[in-house]
């Protein structure tokens, strides 16, 4: 997506496509053949195989340990805390996992954590189904599982490069979206059935038992076939190299500031949704899986569309941005149970465009060698911010409903979302351009120097 000096008769490219900067890959690959090409490739297909097991029981997981906190407590605060818990490893370590995971072999070092992960799965279930379960077993096995995360996390992101190469990136990044986000079809529905009919325990239980799946997939790959990239040597300073490397590039550190105020206001979804579904409409557990299906459902059209398009531009995350805070105000204030609960479709699409426009275009733009800890940083701020936002946001909406703590969410991400966009226009030098194009209202930026170039008559 570039043009040489010469190509006057080119249109300008776009300042907001994350253009490649000194010391990044000079050029995007072109755009895939098809939705599903980057399952071609055997050791993807057999890691896309394993997640799609493992992430279904990651969302049982998810949905059960909410409503046990809940249903032994009775407090929106308490599942704040949980998921503060879970992702406070990612706060206080992530940059320290992202060093790591430059420094090792990701294979070996995802069978570690996956294997970790499943531990902690098996001994809540064991606990909740033998009735000993504490509220401060949650927190523990939450903070465990924050803290295989820690390397977990930039591991698995940084190992798709290696997996598929840099020319299928774009498209396995958006298919792991994709996987991702399917599963939540299935997994809040089951841990639904589960929690209702046989209880809480067998949620755990299968999580657990759902990482056989890809540490198999894991141990299956041919090494020989692996992209890998030269790890990064033990050497003091590599933290502070990370942050600088990140600090210094606009198209890094932006939208990396965007993800950190939707991440920590916006994405509390376990808060907001429980809380809906528990204290506003008095619905129950039925209701709360219903939320998380339907925003699946439009998680996961955003994630294949994701996979369809060429670039993942920074214009798009802001406008995605954007309309993301503007729905969640519009389904704080909805009446009926049904009307937030279609609203949860157009939620997941424009979350799930955030979260895969930023993702693509960080790793699109890094370079190999500092991937560990540039995905480390995202991912710290990204999740990490839950720690800092989660009590926050389940104060507010026991304090003053769920409704006015879902509206405050929105209202962070669209604000924060429309300064960075200016931001960013203004780093490129770029101005508001509204007019008419083939009887249409468009509205864009454009350079500032055609933007102020006036008509001779």
């Amino acid at each position: 997506m570039s043009s040489g000096p010469g190509a006057a008769s080119a249109p300008a490219p776009d300042p907001h496509d994350s253009p490649p900067t000194p010391g990044t890959p000079a050029a995007r690959p072109a755009r895939t053949s098809s939705m599903f090409s980057s399952l071609r490739v055997r050791n993807y297909r057999l890691f896309f195989l394993g997640q799609v097991v493992s992430n279904i029981g990651t969302w049982m997981q998810r949905i059960a340990q909410d409503w046990l906190v809940l249903s032994l407590t009775g407090s929106s605060t308490a599942v704040g805390i949980t998921t503060a818990l879970q992702f406070l490893p990612m706060l206080l370590f992530g940059l320290y996992g992202g060093v790591l995971v430059d420094r090792l072999r990701k294979r070996p070092a995802l069978l570690v954590t996956q294997s970790a992960m499943a531990l902690t799965a098996i001994a809540l279930a064991v606990l909740t189904l033998t009735g000993h379960v504490q509220v401060w077993h949650v927190y523990v096995a939450a903070f465990a599982v924050g803290l295989a995360t820690v390397v977990d996390n930039p591991a698995r992101q940084s190992f798709v490069s290696e997996l598929v190469g840099p020319g299928q990136l774009q498209n396995a990044v958006s298919l792991n979206s994709a996987n991702f986000q399917s599963a939540r079809l299935v997994g809040p529905a089951v841990a639904g059935l589960l929690i209702t009919g046989v209880g809480t325990g067998y949620a755990f239980l299968f999580n657990g038992l759902s990482f056989i799946a890809p540490l198999t997939g894991l141990l299956l790959m041919r090494a020989r076939e692996l992209h890998t990239v030269e790890r990064a040597p033990r050497g003091k300073g590599q933290l502070r190299e990370g942050v600088r490397y990140v600090t210094g590039r606009p198209e890094l550190i932006w939208p990396i500031v965007l993800v950190g105020f939707v991440g920590t206001f916006a994405f509390n979804f376990p808060v907001y949704l429980s809380a809906f579904a528990d204290d506003v409409f008095h619905a129950g557990a039925g209701a709360y899986s219903m939320f998380n299906t339907l925003m699946a459902v439009g998680s996961v059209a955003g994630a294949l569309l994701a996979a369809r398009r060429g670039t993942a531009r920074l214009r798009l995350l802001i406008v995605a941005a954007m309309a993301f805070g503007a729905l969640e105000i519009l389904a704080a204030t909805t009446p009926a149970l049904w009307m937030f609960a279609l609203l949860m479709v157009p939620l997941g699409l424009f979350g799930m465009t955030v979260n895969v426009t930023t993702n693509t275009s960080i790793q699109m733009s890094t370079d190999p060698a500092m991937r560990g800890r540039v995905m480390a940083l995202y991912m710290m701020v990204f999740l990490g911010g839950s720690p800092v936002g989660a009590p926050i946001v389940g104060w507010v909406t026991d304090t003053y409903g769920a409704r006015v703590g879902l509206a405050a969410g929105g209202a962070v991400a669209a604000i924060a979302a429309a300064v960075i966009g200016l931001i960013l226009a203004r780093v490129g030098n770029l101005r508001l351009s509204v007019g008419w194009y083939g009887g249409h209202p468009r509205v864009r930026f454009v350079p500032r120097e055609q933007g102020q170039l006036a008509p001779a008559a």
